[in-house]
């Protein structure tokens, strides 16, 4: 398709990918179906995961620190932690678990689920790791054990190996051992293990190519009997070099999607900043409202792709944003720029569902919403407010049936 086609069509798309019917019932205590009962049905979470780092979350609750906390649990449902393993575990044996649980207990406390990044990868090791690459392989392996094991049921989704596509290009012990066992092979393993440590966790294999190196290594992650190992395909698409086209947005969803697993938009990086020498400039208001453009064209195109099941942001703020780029949602002192904004519009307004309505004479009030999680509020006929929370899910029947005694 090309661009006009794209866009036109997804609005039509989103209705039907991200939307579903549900049967809303009030019975009496005798199971009688009561009539005009006023409901008020509220989303309060997204199916689909709009995330971003949460790499600037800190301990101290400074005024900065607060309303970068407020912003991000405004918006987002998704938050990807820093598992890297210099940053994770800068003295051996001393990993910071500490920091870890209380990140995720404020994400659990707001709503928000959250992803464990990246578990291999070899991008820089530790200053304490050995040299022998079968001791690496071990202490890493044990690593992927160990945490997948210690966060179950609180971090469920991993990015288990990063960047397999071209390991070499990074000079580390971890390079020698990736190279001692082979690409395919030093890969696939972490997944097994992970798999054995939570066989509940969604795991995924994440790069930054989208070319058919990319679909080689792919093709490659899988267990004895030729299934895969993972369970989504993560795709970077990190942007300082320029906008990705709305054709090179849907040819890389329908490229990865022939692997029939869900695709993940794991780090998104659109600036607001020109390029200036030796880095990067400050963010400018012209180019915010550019990306603020390009910010809603890229998540409705990926939003009205069957395939995608989530788009993390990469960073949220311009303050400590990756290569110090004025990549974030927000200024560095946390106030919002036009993007914020936009996608506010989109996530909470365009793409959320709120409906007020009576029950009718068989007690039923039909509607139509965004998958996710709802709060309903009914009234009873002496006035009582009754608050129930339920889901709209995708594939199931969503009949509401509740029962107002007295």
């Amino acid at each position: 398709m090309n661009e006009r086609e794209i866009l036109e069509g997804a609005e039509e798309r989103i209705a039907r990918y991200r939307m579903g019917e549900a049967m809303l019932k009030v019975i009496d205590g005798g199971g009688n179906p009561m009539e005009g009962v006023p409901v008020t049905v509220s989303q309060i979470r997204h199916e689909f995961k709009f995330g971003c780092n949460i790499f600037l979350w800190e301990d101290e609750e400074t005024e900065w620190q607060m309303e970068y906390r407020r912003r991000f649990a405004e918006l987002l449902n998704y938050a990807t932690l820093p598992f890297y393993w210099p940053f994770f575990e800068p003295e051996r044996g001393r990993p910071r678990y500490e920091y870890m649980d209380k990140v995720s207990d404020w994400c659990g406390q707001n709503g928000i689920e959250c992803k464990g990044h990246p578990l291999v990868w070899n991008y820089s090791a530790p200053k304490w790791i050995p040299k022998d690459p079968n001791e690496i392989k071990r202490l890493s392996d044990e690593r992927v054990r160990e945490i997948v094991s210690r966060y179950k049921g609180k971090i469920e989704i991993w990015d288990v190996v990063n960047e397999a596509t071209d390991p070499w290009r990074f000079d580390n012990p971890i390079t020698e051992a990736w190279r001692r066992f082979g690409q395919i092979s030093f890969a696939v393993e972490p997944f097994k293990i992970a798999r054995e440590a939570n066989p509940n966790a969604t795991l995924l294999i994440n790069d930054y190519r989208t070319d058919p190196e990319y679909e080689r290594v792919i093709e490659g992650l899988v267990d004895e009997d030729g299934r895969p190992v993972y369970d989504v395909i993560g795709i970077q698409s990190h942007m300082h070099g320029g906008v990705w086209s709305t054709e090179r947005i849907w040819e890389v969803c329908e490229r990865f999607s022939r692997f029939g697993v869900p695709l993940h938009f794991t780090e998104t990086t659109i600036l607001s900043g020109p390029r200036a020498e030796g880095g990067w400039g400050e963010t400018t208001p012209e180019l915010e409202e550019r990306q603020a453009d390009e910010v809603e064209r890229f998540y409705t195109v990926l939003f009205s792709h069957s395939s995608v099941e989530a788009i993390t942001w990469w960073d949220f703020s311009d303050r400590g944003a990756w290569q110090g780029a004025a990549a974030g949602f927000l200024r560095k002192d946390m106030s919002p720029k036009p993007a914020y904004e936009r996608l506010m519009e989109l996530v909470k307004g365009k793409w959320w569902t709120e409906i007020e309505g009576r029950t009718g004479s068989d007690g039923e009030l039909k509607l139509r919403g965004f998958y996710g999680r709802y709060r309903v509020e009914l009234q009873t006929l002496q006035g009582e407010r009754r608050i129930i929370e339920t889901e709209l899910k995708r594939g199931e029947e969503n009949l509401w049936v509740f029962r107002i005694e007295g």
